[in-house]
């Protein structure tokens, strides 16, 4: 019995992610989408398989030239990205991952082909076909939370609009779609590598020489999961108007507002808890315009300096929590159910509970206070290394 309930457990953990793509070249987009996979997987492995189709239009890299790439690139992946001459089709990469014993399968794809793969796979899942017979117990397709790198649309920075630069002759267009790890040598290499292949002259002189430079603190956290989430309110710094994020691309996001959507690049967007107020955006860390929304300019300068001296407190000083200057300004109109509440239980009652909610939003107000200067002195450590470096 324990010798049975033991390989249930073993059955159990055989759990194996991977994704299958052109990369036809590898970019940031499926750089992003190799993080997503391995953040999904956790503890599990995960496998990545490059197409083996070559033609002069859309796949112009060879096979082993482009998986030697994809490694080189992505070196934190490099040993989940596999070399298998007999791994043709993404039916081949499952009977694989089936043949090596894993029980259950999550394919990690751009949200545009999740419901392809979805139905494909499972269709087929204990049928015999050309590739085999696969018979896993579960079979998930999930997305990276985009779309396809690999898609033939040049939105965003695809694989496609990568081709295209190159046809083009815009080396400068074509070097900002790669990672941060490649050097400016290696850029040309592959650029005229990609001209050659697509039957076209490759190029000596670039009149647009540029020095890749390394990602941008902003799209550096960005790329990590931790700047932006779906459903994020920001703010468009040049409007002024406040959107809601409902999807994520490579280097911009998809807001909407009253129904409509369209495309903001990073450097256009702030959080809106971020935001900095312009009466004192000059003074020392950060000052978010939520915290001084309708107050006069010397209030503003009066509250900041109260939060850096309570900021310092411990959290188990009740002290740190005394009325910042503004607070009592600050009128929130009372919503049907507290009037309700009100008429039940009477005003008295209705008070203390406003006042227990005033006092745990002023502790989250605190908390958030401190997590934002935290990440305001993360930035200038970063800035003051980039100088001395």
């Amino acid at each position: 019995m324990i010798n049975s309930f033991k390989n249930y457990l073993i059955e159990e953990e055989k759990t194996i992610y991977f994704t299958f793509g052109r990369m036809n070249p590898p970019t940031i987009g499926h750089e992003k989408l190799l993080n997503v996979l391995a953040r999904k997987a956790g503890n599990n492995p995960y496998r990545v398989f490059l197409s083996q189709t070559q033609d002069s239009k859309k796949n112009p890299l060879g096979y082993a030239e482009k998986t030697k790439l994809a490694r080189k690139m992505f070196p934190k992946h490099a040993r989940s990205i596999l070399m298998d001459k007999k791994v043709k089709t993404v039916f081949n990469a499952v009977q694989k991952l089936y043949n090596e014993g894993y029980k259950n399968v999550v394919m990690v794809v751009g949200s545009d082909r999740v419901r392809e793969f979805d139905i494909l796979l499972n269709k087929y899942n204990a049928k015999k076909g050309p590739h085999g017979i696969y018979n896993f117990s579960r079979i998930n397709v999930v997305s990276a939370g985009e779309r396809d790198p690999d898609s033939d649309s040049v939105d965003g920075m695809s694989a496609s609009k990568m081709r295209k630069a190159a046809a083009d002759k815009d080396f400068t267009a074509f070097s900002q779609g790669l990672p941060k790890t490649v050097s400016n040598s290696d850029a040309k290499s592959l650029y005229n590598k990609i001209r050659s292949a697509m039957g076209l002259e490759e190029q000596s002189e670039f009149k647009n020489h540029v020095q890749l430079e390394p990602v941008s603190d902003i799209r550096e956290d960005y790329i990590q999961g931790n700047l932006y989430q779906v459903g994020d309110d920001v703010v468009i710094k040049e409007t002024d108007e406040i959107v809601k994020i409902k999807r994520l691309g490579t280097n911009y996001v998809i807001v909407e507002k009253d129904g409509s959507m369209f495309r903001k690049w990073l450097e256009s967007i702030e959080k809106l808890e971020e935001r900095q107020d312009p009466d004192i955006k000059d003074r020392k860390g950060t000052q978010p315009a939520a915290y001084h929304k309708g107050l006069k300019k010397s209030t503003k300068i009066s509250r900041d300096a109260h939060f850096k001296k309570h900021g310092k407190k411990r959290d188990d000083d009740p002290s740190a929590y005394k009325p910042a200057p503004g607070d009592a300004k600050s009128k929130t109109k009372p919503s049907k159910h507290t009037l309700k509440f009100k008429q039940m239980y009477g005003e008295q009652d209705a008070l203390d509970l406003a006042k227990k909610r005033i006092d745990r939003e002023k502790m989250a107000d605190k908390k958030r206070h401190d997590r934002m200067m935290d990440r305001a002195r993360l930035r200038d450590t970063r800035a003051k290394n980039r100088e001395t470096s």
